[in-house]
């Protein structure tokens, strides 16, 4: 039973608290950890909020504050807040009237979250999400691909032949921590040229996060004769591994690298005993639908099926 509530601003000295939660609880953990959120402390104003009771962390909001809105979280992959597994019903109404009483305090008029893909979550956690948004405003939501590995693998049988044919090509695939090359041969000018864009992180900051989370986020390349034709960077957020970039070079788009690169891959988290392959989302403005319809393709014929993360809001004022 909680008896004495605390709703605060994350300070330093929560840190080990924090991590601790959400390596425990039933929470995404890489991207919440706090040495990853800080890599773009200078981009947004953190507003990240903890609820104590005593000296036991019951719940944790990933937040960064614009004007009157508080947002959970538009420098992540997604936000929201999280409460420990064990509580009841009647605690989480209970926390969560101290948190809006707590923000209309600071000034707040309006909350809105982006919600976990429910594939990261347990059951449990599930069933908490879905009682807590129940009396939310959902204003928006996007498809997220995976492979469910508790399935069958469903890979298109043309993508099949192609990956067969081509583990007589002489193909190398390493892993290494080195992420210049693929950064600069390859992923920044593939995203230049076709999409007139650059990878969300810079190379020295991927290559600082990959030095703080070394187990979490990996690169492979494709070579064929040292020449590097495709990579793909994975982060490992443990029961989900997520492709968070992957690019290929106009040779190996003619050679299927990429193509060969990501069932290489499927394949290979499947035997290390994960539950889903998240290959992410496909929005993208320049196209009517709102997508880009040949990514979709792309992601369904290598086994992915659509999964979907919600974006709530809820009125304070």
């Amino acid at each position: 039973m909680i008896e004495k509530l605390e709703i605060r601003l994350y300070q330093a000295r929560d840190e080990s608290n924090w991590n601790l939660f959400v390596t425990t609880e039933d929470v995404p953990n890489l991207l919440f950890k706090r040495s990853f959120m800080t890599y773009h402390a200078d981009r947004f104003e953190d507003y990240s909020l903890v609820v104590y009771d005593g000296e036991d962390l019951m719940a944790i909001c990933p937040a960064h504050k614009v004007e009157a809105e508080l947002r959970s979280h538009w420098g992540l992959t997604y936000g929201g807040l999280h409460f420990s597994k064990n509580l009841s019903a009647v605690e989480l109404r209970s926390i969560w009237s101290k948190i809006k009483a707590y923000l209309n305090q600071q000034g707040f008029s309006s909350i809105m979250v982006k919600q976990v893909p429910g594939f990261y979550l347990g059951d449990q956690t599930i069933t908490q999400e879905n009682l807590f948004y129940s009396n939310w405003q959902m204003v928006h939501s996007e498809p997220v691909f995976a492979i469910d590995y508790s399935k069958a693998l469903n890979i298109h049988k043309t993508k099949l032949k192609h990956y067969r044919r081509n583990q007589n090509s002489n193909f190398e695939i390493e892993r290494t921590n080195n992420f210049s090359e693929f950064w600069e041969n390859v992923l920044i000018p593939r995203l230049t040229s076709r999409h007139g864009v650059t990878p969300v992180h810079s190379l020295s900051e991927i290559s600082m996060l990959a030095l703080r989370f070394p187990d979490n986020i990996i690169q492979y390349n494709l070579r064929l004769e040292n020449e590097i034709l495709a990579g793909i960077t994975l982060f490992d957020k443990g029961k989900v591994i997520k492709s968070q970039y992957g690019a290929t070079t106009d040779k190996g788009e003619k050679l299927r690298a990429l193509e060969f690169l990501f069932i290489h891959l499927i394949y290979k988290y499947q035997q290390l005993d994960k539950s889903f392959f998240s290959m992410g989302t496909i929005g993208d403005k320049r196209f009517a639908e709102g997508f880009n319809p040949g990514l979709k393709k792309q992601k369904e014929e290598l086994g992915c099926e659509e999964f979907h993360q919600h974006f709530f809001t809820f009125d304070l004022s």
